[in-house]
């Protein structure tokens, strides 16, 4: 299974730690195509690369992928643009919130039925929810 794991990186990095340990669980369950966005060394500033070619990168890794598993706490255009795209694809999408955060979840996202939403409040709440989610979607 091809796992294209979405977070955001110029929306702001605040939570690049929870995106390195999610990745690192999502890893028992295929590849993740997208490993980089849980570097501590990737900053808001991105990567040091042409934008056409991280475009065409990651729409074609997104076309690859068997699922899409979002972090959407931090507010992310690139984010929103990749699960819409997913969306528009059939691919599935899981999205994470994390409640203990200030921020509020985009109503594009919670009222979107095409997508899973899971809020959770740890990283052990979010290791759950992927287990059942892969153990469901397994089947």
């Amino acid at each position: 299974m091809k796992i294209y794991f979405a977070g955001s990186i110029r929306g702001g990095r605040d939570d690049a730690g929870f995106y390195a340990k999610l990745i690192e669980v999502l890893q028992q369950y295929g590849t993740v195509l997208t490993e980089h966005i849980g570097l501590k060394t990737l900053t808001d500033n991105g990567e040091q690369r042409p934008p056409e070619e991280i475009f065409e990168r990651d729409t074609a890794w997104v076309k690859e992928a068997s699922v899409v598993v979002a972090e959407v706490t931090q507010p992310s255009l690139g984010v929103g643009y990749e699960i819409g795209l997913a969306e528009s694809l059939r691919i599935p999408v899981l999205c994470l919130f994390r409640t203990s955060s200030d921020k509020r979840l985009s109503a594009m996202i919670s009222g979107n039925t095409y997508c899973v939403v899971k809020k959770y409040d740890s990283i052990d709440d979010a290791v759950r929810i992927l287990a059942e989610y892969f153990k469901k979607t397994a089947k």
